[in-house]
């Protein structure tokens, strides 16, 4: 089932993982794709072949807030409102539109020391 948060965060947890969760200071390694609502590809990991390294201060709120609900090994669904994105401000020419929802995919593969 999709859960939401006071923030706006829609989500749907696929496996939960380990007990430990990240927090927003922390920096994990996941494999995710990303696509906008009509299922646009914009980023994806899995495409590239590897996973990433992320600082969860570093990406926009709801992929960090969202990261933090899962354990290692735990898979998970975002589905992030704009003004936890890019609001009105995507990268220009990208293919993110200003006011897009986002929907990630994401493998949090594990929490790096």
């Amino acid at each position: 089932s999709v859960k939401s948060t006071p923030s706006g965060l829609h989500y749907k947890i696929l496996n939960k993982g380990k007990a430990k969760r990240a927090t927003s200071s922390d920096t994990v390694r996941v494999h995710y794709k990303g696509t906008r609502i009509d299922g646009t590809v914009f980023d994806s990991s899995y495409n590239r072949g590897q996973p990433a390294d992320f600082s969860l201060k570093g990406v926009v709120p709801g992929f960090s807030e969202g990261l933090t609900k899962v354990g290692e090994g735990g898979k998970i669904i975002l589905f992030i409102p704009s003004d936890l994105a890019y609001g009105e401000n995507p990268r220009p020419g990208g293919v993110i539109q200003p006011g897009d929802t986002l929907i990630f995919e994401c493998e949090l593969i594990k929490i790096n020391p």
